[in-house]
């Protein structure tokens, strides 16, 4: 999984992980005039066991997650806060086939723990908060990806069987 993978290809493949994705919405919104930026977080690599319960043992114990926000009406939103009001899910439980990205449109998706809904706080899975990027690409250089460029070429022919279904129209 390249989270540096350039918007063109995901769109060109027409599929991608759920990273791979929102830099779509990202790009999208860039274009459309909509500001963006990405808050960095840690997350601990056993919230991804239930989605991957067989590979388990090659999940990383870290994985570096780019959250996108959103400039509108003068104040930074969240992803997961563009559909407020709307959601109507208990939660993010991470596992079966729904995605990070597919659950935001939903529920909400709390990595600092400010949801009034614990079902929806993920932020005891966050090791470290590391603050705000004007975008992707910045956190990523200053971080790295998850994955080593070796480890990508192993893992995406595998991931993108399992993403074959998450097609970017969602």
């Amino acid at each position: 999984m390249n989270d540096e993978q350039p918007v063109s290809v995901t769109i060109a493949r027409g599929r991608g992980s759920c990273s791979q994705r929102m830099a779509v919405l990202e790009a999208v919104a860039r274009a459309h005039g909509i500001a963006t930026r990405v808050r960095g977080r840690l997350i601990d690599g056993a919230f991804w066991y239930p989605r991957f319960p067989r590979l388990q043992a090659v999940v990383p114990t870290e994985v570096v997650l780019a959250w996108p926000e959103f400039r509108i009406e003068e104040a930074w939103v969240p992803v997961s806060d563009l559909y407020d009001g709307l959601c109507v899910s208990s939660g993010f439980r991470n596992d079966g086939s729904e995605t990070l990205f597919d659950a935001v449109a939903h529920t909400v998706v709390d990595w600092a723990g400010a949801s009034s809904s614990p079902t929806c706080d993920l932020s005891a899975h966050v090791r470290e908060d590391l603050g705000w990027f004007d975008s992707r690409d910045d956190l990523f250089h200053a971080y790295g990806q998850t994955l080593c460029p070796a480890a990508r070429l192993l893992v995406d022919p595998v991931l993108s069987r399992h993403y074959r279904g998450q097609a970017i129209t969602t």
